[in-house]
């Protein structure tokens, strides 16, 4: 990690993902009754509960809504979840107002078109290797590994190593409770 990567993750308070391609794998499961689920990896879920556990507020911001996104923040405590937006820039400010938090405070994980307005605003920008084309290039850090197979786990442990924090033993603490 160089040193101005560093200094953008210091400052993260509020670290904010979108969820279709990096909180899911991108993939919109349909049958009948339409969209019926979505698939999330534990590996993220633990880098999210590390996060809080380490006083990192986190939150959901997605341009689709489905009642599961709901039932998976509900079950890591994540407490802002912003669903069927338009306008991520708009929810943004929203995000900002209700938490106090500075744009340099925040970190955002996206991966397609809608993503960059936030992107190019908060002090650190991240993405999956399998974001749509372009969108790397708003990006300050990618992941190794693909939406929804640990990336939001890596930039998890990334936060937390830059801030001082071990990242495993957080994981850890969270398993004790």
């Amino acid at each position: 990690m160089n040193d101005a990567l560093k200094d953008r993750l210091k400052n993260i308070e509020l670290m904010i993902f979108d969820v279709d391609g990096v909180l899911t794998d991108g993939r919109l499961y349909y049958g009948e009754q339409g969209e019926l689920m979505k698939v999330f990896h534990v590996l993220d879920g633990h880098g999210i509960k590390a996060l809080a556990n380490a006083g990192i507020a986190t939150a959901i911001m997605s341009g689709r809504s489905h009642p599961a996104v709901d039932k998976r923040a509900r079950d890591l405590g994540m407490t802002h979840v912003l669903q069927g937006i338009t306008d991520k820039s708009v929810a943004l400010d929203q995000l900002l107002q209700a938490t106090g938090k500075t744009l340099k405070q925040c970190g955002f994980m996206g991966d397609d078109i809608i993503d960059i307005c936030v992107m190019e605003r908060v002090g650190f920008a991240a993405t999956v290797p399998n974001a749509a084309d372009h969108i790397a290039q708003y990006a300050h850090w990618t992941s190794r590994r693909s939406g929804g197979l640990g990336a939001v786990r890596e930039v998890c442990e990334l936060i937390l190593e830059a801030k001082g924090h071990q990242p495993h033993h957080a994981v850890t603490e969270i398993r004790a409770n």
